[in-house]
């Protein structure tokens, strides 16, 4: 599997998330959030996420993480797997925007 074969089968994992319901969650701080996010996201700033885990855990949908570049979002996936969490990395919050929106054409 090519370079291509690994960013396709992304895609593809996030549409089989978010057709079933999948929450957006960003990671980043409030400051970068409000200065840009993608629409309908839930803010859960990465220091924070233990403490909220109890209230992901309630929504009961799988989650996308996001952050600026990738590095945050996916300590935050790894840290939701590991408390029973279905989630993956979506990645930089800008990228991971223009997928959802391919996904809505």
């Amino acid at each position: 599997m090519g370079l291509f074969g690994l960013f396709g089968s992304k895609k593809k994992k996030i549409a089989d998330y978010m057709s079933r319901g999948a929450i957006v969650l960003d990671v980043r701080t409030k400051r970068e959030y409000e200065a840009g996010a993608i629409p309908g996201s839930k803010l859960v700033p990465l220091q924070q996420l233990s403490v909220h885990l109890p209230e992901v855990k309630k929504w009961n949908k799988p989650v996308i993480t996001c952050c600026a570049s990738g590095i945050r979002s996916g300590t935050a996936a790894s840290i939701l797997r590991a408390n029973g969490i279905e989630a993956m990395n979506g990645g930089g919050w800008f990228s991971l925007n223009k997928k959802l929106d391919r996904l809505n054409e």
